[in-house]
């Protein structure tokens, strides 16, 4: 079933889950526990993020410097086929601009097509991994806006290559990142708003926030999508606080902001108290979301079940 399609048949707002495929070389094993104690939750569907390639330099043995490129986390298709098919829970693979050609992003829309995949979010990728040089004759897509444009073409039975006759559309339902501390390429919130508006133009569905820690983030942001038209389900996405590092890893890696009294309340405390912060935290932001109706809250899990475990618990849901 599509993203789209369970946010209107939902009697109640749900919470679907966010994970990350392992490192390359790691034990898929332990992920698919992950996914069973995450499945015992009921979500609706599952996202499987997905990374670029990398370039790393290494010191040889001479003192030179060797540079290698390599996807430290494949498997995206194969790990959203492989929970669909196991656990009977619909995944939302990611798709990436960066790092990825546009040939190869149909090679992969066409892989997740011919395997049931109905869902997919658009993004543009993380600028800090590698860039990857295009091949002669090839393209990319700079934005996630040309991303989304891509695969709603697909949709309507256009490839890349334009003579192909009575070629088979697509149905994916596609989803995109929304920012509710605006993106932080984007000079205001207005020109993000017009980003935002230009996604659904070709072609989103919807959208999942980039986490936040303050409610007012989203309600204000939902605020103003509702002023410039836009009345495509947005679903808050939040990630729970579990460690010290989080205070500054995640502002740095998210451009997000942490609230004063949370920051404070976290540093006053042990190691051993933080995630019982940040669950409690978590439960506070999620009491108030439904209770303003939002359609459902997604959860960035990544590769951690024990404190969103602990929520529901608190939540009692």
């Amino acid at each position: 079933m599509k993203v789209i399609e369970h946010l209107e048949n939902s009697k109640n707002p749900f919470i679907s889950f966010e994970i990350i495929p392992p490192l390359r070389g790691g034990n898929i094993n332990e992920l698919f526990e992950l996914v069973e104690d995450l499945v015992k939750l009921h979500p609706p569907f599952i996202d499987v993020t997905s990374h670029s390639a990398e370039v790393q330099y290494e010191e040889t043995s001479d003192g030179g410097i060797k540079k290698k490129v390599k996807r430290k986390r494949p498997g995206t298709i194969g790990l959203s086929v492989a929970i669909k098919n196991k656990y009977n829970v619909d995944t939302v693979p990611h798709i990436l601009c960066r790092g990825f050609t546009k040939e190869e992003t149909e090679d992969a829309l066409i892989e997740l097509n011919y395997l049931g995949i109905e869902n997919v979010l658009a993004v543009q990728g993380d600028d800090k991994g590698y860039k990857k040089p295009t091949p002669i004759g090839k393209s990319t897509n700079e934005y996630a806006v040309e991303l989304v444009e891509q695969i709603n073409r697909m949709n309507t039975g256009h490839y890349l290559e334009e003579d192909l006759l009575d070629a088979t559309p697509t149905d994916f339902c596609i989803g995109v990142a929304g920012y509710p501390e605006k993106h932080y390429e984007s000079p205001n919130m207005k020109a993000d708003m017009e980003i935002l508006k230009a996604k659904i133009k070709n072609g989103a569905h919807y959208a999942v926030t980039q986490m936040f820690y303050k409610n007012d983030y989203y309600f204000d942001y939902i605020n103003h999508c509702k002023k410039e038209g836009i009345s495509i389900p947005i679903i808050p996405g939040l990630k729970i606080l579990t460690s010290k590092k989080h205070l500054t890893s995640l502002p740095r890696d998210f451009f997000i902001d942490i609230p004063e009294e949370l920051y404070g309340e976290v540093m006053a405390a042990d190691d051993k108290h933080v995630m019982e912060i940040g669950v409690n935290w978590a439960s506070k932001q999620v009491e108030n979301l439904l209770n303003n109706k939002v359609p459902s809250v997604h959860f960035y899990i990544l590769q951690n079940s024990k404190p969103v475990n602990m929520l529901f618990k608190k939540l009692n849901l």
